[in-house]
């Protein structure tokens, strides 16, 4: 557990130089323009001038970063350059001789840590590649080539990174989280963070990393200050420049103006400000603003990040002001609570009958076969981890005066959730896909004949909801959904991923297909 470090929090915003009445037309922004947000951060003079959390995420609670973890994996090789394990310019096959092919390739002698981390590597490793597999490493070495690394291309593949988390494993036995623990995390005070694993143990590297929001500030507050926090020198200041230097043209791999102005390592330059960023999935943001001594972190579950990225360029920087040139506001200002509780409806006599039965589910043998059988996670809290979890079965229901019990199994996984039927949520620890959550749930009846589930993992970005339908008294089913839903999830990912055995028509069109198959309805009876 690391010394408890709490960033400086200034009086109100004006003091630091930042506008409340910006924020609030910010966040008006983002209710107007249904981009959802879990927490917001402003930090300017070195200090929070701004923080607000939707219910039920919250200050304690660690959020998904998604593709943040790159920048995070990009600093463990800052120190692992700054103490001469290796350098920018280390070839991988040097550090893993073993795959070395009996054909010379010459790609392969060029592969070294810089392309890597600029993801210039030209490594195309499909994002369909079955992570169930015990060495990603393989995976990585056997993956056709895009393009001669280093030669002014750009392809985002996330396991550029895992490939330096296990670089760093390779060379040192320890593994990033280990490596980084009395480097980044504990100067910074913050507590040793999960993260997904490869079945080798070693940290997925591009994605899979969970921080709080003030967690993340604190790595945002030292790049901003050259790698200096509360007077220290933490990341190494030579590093912290090169992170933020353009290293390659990414002009033109992404529609997102955004998303066109130059990697660094591991880092994004941005269109919309002078701006750089840690960028995750689905709006996970940490905004340095090269011309302020400012920045903003976002938390969110947004799947069009140039809408989240867009609506905060129309208020900031202007939103920064000198220190107190405006009168400190007095309105209250704060991210609205989610959506997510269901509201009290009433009882359905069918609880009495239900009520501790054991219901089988059928597999979805498409989803199965897929390697995504359902789960009460959402796809994008899974859909890169080695254990998706997924077929749920074993369903038991349990029923109080403002409660429901739901129990049920996946895989070797077994898990309960309390959910509130009173128009207030209840908490539960669950673990899934090998990963833990906080549960918040409610559930209602829809009608006399379906029971709704809404339960929000806060680590992740998605609610689940899941309807069972007991109309049927020798069938039941459920249906799940997703808030994001899955539609608007296929139709991001869509623009991320090239499936070049399909002409575009035909890969749009899988695409739109996707999510009737993903949240396709499932069939199950009562086992007595």
């Amino acid at each position: 557990m690391s010394e408890k470090i709490r960033l400086e929090r200034a009086a109100y915003p004006e003091k630091v130089g930042v506008s409340s009445k910006e924020i609030e037309a910010l966040i008006a922004d983002f209710k107007e323009n249904n981009i959802e947000i879990h927490s917001i951060m402003i930090m300017s003079e070195g200090k929070v001038a701004f923080e607000s959390w939707a219910s039920p995420y919250s200050p304690e609670i660690p959020h998904a970063m998604y593709s943040v973890s790159k920048t995070i994996t990009s600093a463990a090789i800052g120190f692992a350059v700054e103490e001469g394990i290796l350098s920018t310019d280390t070839k991988l096959i040097d550090i893993f001789p073993e795959f070395i092919p009996d054909k010379r390739d010459e790609n392969l002698e060029k592969l070294d840590i810089h392309s890597l981390l600029t993801m210039s590597s030209g490594k195309n490793v499909s994002v369909f590649t079955d992570k169930t597999k015990p060495n990603w490493e393989r995976q990585f070495f056997e993956s056709p080539w895009s393009f001669t690394p280093n030669d002014g291309h750009f392809q985002y593949i996330s396991e550029n990174q895992y490939m330096l988390c296990s670089a760093i494993h390779k060379i040192t036995g320890k593994t990033v989280t280990e490596f980084l623990t009395p480097r980044l995390f504990e100067p910074l005070g913050i507590d040793t963070p999960a993260w997904e694993v490869s079945p080798r143990g070693i940290e997925a590297g591009g994605w899979g990393l969970f921080l709080k929001t003030e967690d993340l500030a604190k790595i945002v507050t030292c790049y901003q200050h050259n790698g200096v926090f509360n007077g220290r020198q933490v990341i190494p200041e030579s590093w912290v420049r090169k992170t933020r230097k353009r290293h390659v043209d990414n002009s033109h791999a992404n529609s997102s103006p955004d998303s066109q102005c130059g990697y660094g390592y591991c880092v994004w330059h941005c269109a919309g400000a002078s701006a750089y960023r840690l960028d995750g999935m689905f709006s996970q943001f940490g905004i340095v603003f090269k011309d302020r001594d400012a920045s903003i972190i976002i938390t969110a579950g947004e799947i069009d990040e140039q809408k989240t990225r867009d609506a905060i360029w129309r208020h900031f920087p202007k939103g920064f002001i000198a220190p107190d040139s405006e009168p400190r506001y007095e309105n209250e200002v704060a991210l609205a609570p989610l959506d997510d509780i269901l509201k009290p409806t009433e009882r359905s006599v069918l609880e009495g009958t239900i009520k501790n039965r054991n219901i089988k589910f059928n597999k979805n043998l498409i989803l199965e076969t897929s390697g995504f059988p359902v789960s009460m996670l959402p796809i994008p809290v899974v859909y890169m981890s080695a254990d998706k979890a997924g077929n749920i079965t074993n369903v038991n229901f349990d029923f109080s005066k403002n409660e429901c019990t739901m129990t049920w199994d996946e895989g070797d996984e077994h898990n309960t959730i309390l959910c509130g039927m009173d128009g207030e949520y209840r908490v539960s620890k669950i673990r899934l896909a090998k990963m833990d959550f906080t549960a918040y749930s409610t559930a209602a009846w829809k009608d006399e004949d379906t029971l709704v589930i809404n339960m929000r993992p806060v680590e992740s970005v998605c609610r689940r909801t899941i309807e069972f339908d007991f109309r049927d008294r020798n069938v039941v089913t459920f249906s799940p959904s997703s808030q994001p839903p899955t539609t608007a999830i296929a139709d991001g990912i869509s623009h991320m991923i090239d499936l070049p055995v399909l002409p575009k028509p035909l890969a749009d069109m899988a695409f739109d297909q996707l999510p009737k198959i993903i949240d396709a309805t499932h069939r199950g009876a009562f086992e007595d």
